[in-house]
């Protein structure tokens, strides 16, 4: 890498560690200890069963081996590993309020990342468009936290696309053991209907892995302004055409289908249990990022 470019990334990634790190340890580290510490449980050894004991926690083959009542104790897993799906295909590099989504998304996985490292979490990260185009394995450390943060800054994706179910299917084939995962993106993947193309995969991965959905959007997406005729061009397609702004009906119809989308996502997260908060562009995130901790 060149000088001027390292030094440019460098001053981006100070930038960033010292605004979410300060959020981090002010802020979210007391809600992400209480949102997520505990909910894992580990084996910690067996016991003569007593009186009012869980008869569903009862260890057989110790049991049948002494010839009397033994009962699993557990306790709080201490440790979590923090995996974070982060979205990398074009569509994140639209913005219109000075921020576009992947910036967006850049400091929200930093906040992420330190309020799991001050709680002595291992993190990793996987970036996907419509392939898995990187995994960093979950480690502890502000070293590795910082390697992290900068391939978030300047990590080029090979595929323009995005794939979530590709990413998700990814996420419950890596991680065996069960982690605490956050999908970061737009959630722009649905088919002709508006409908999500990756509900079977959420379906598996929820039952592995303890998931949280954070969205990111740009005001501009959910809303046309009156503007004439426009050259609009999908950055993840490539597909091009000319848009009449000024017609109210179009207008209409897209602030519809935007709406149906995030509807029907909303439904799905619903469904299946699946904690998620939706953060724009044009707005400070900590307020939304509580709300997210806090539904836990």
């Amino acid at each position: 890498m060149e000088g001027k470019n390292a030094n440019d990334l460098l001053k981006k990634v100070r930038k960033i560690e010292i605004r979410t790190k300060a959020l981090s340890h002010q802020i979210f580290a007391g809600e992400y200890h209480s949102a997520f510490k505990g909910r894992g449980m580990a084996f910690s050894e067996v016991r003569e069963y007593q009186w009012g004991d869980d008869v569903r926690n009862m260890d057989w083959n110790v049991t049948a081996r002494l010839h009397a009542p033994y009962v699993k104790i557990f306790e709080e897993e201490r440790e979590l590993t923090v995996v974070l799906l982060i979205d990398v295909s074009r569509s994140g590099l639209f913005g219109t309020m000075g921020m576009n989504k992947r910036d967006l998304i850049a400091e929200l996985a930093a906040v992420l990342s330190f309020s799991a490292i001050i709680n002595n979490d291992k993190v990793g990260a996987m970036f996907f468009s419509e392939k898995v185009e990187k995994f960093i394995p979950p480690k502890k450390g502000r070293s590795h936290l910082l390697h992290i943060i900068r391939e978030i800054i300047e990590f080029k994706p090979s595929y323009d696309g995005t794939d979530i179910s590709e990413a998700l299917r990814f996420l419950t084939n890596a991680i065996k053991k069960k982690c605490t995962a956050f999908l970061l993106s737009d959630m722009l993947d649905v088919d002709a209907s508006g409908q999500p193309r990756y509900e079977d995969a959420l379906k598996v991965a929820v039952n592995r892995h303890d998931l949280s959905v954070i969205g990111v959007y740009d005001p501009r997406e959910r809303t046309l302004p009156d503007v004439g005729l426009v050259h609009v061009k999908d950055s993840e397609t490539g597909r091009d055409s000319w848009v009449n702004t000024s017609s109210r009906k179009m207008r209409r119809e897209y602030s519809e289908w935007f709406s149906k989308v995030t509807a029907n996502a909303s439904r799905l997260f619903l469904k299946y249990k699946v904690d998620s908060v939706s953060i724009s562009t044009d707005e400070d995130y900590v307020k939304n990022l509580m709300a997210l901790f806090q539904k836990r």
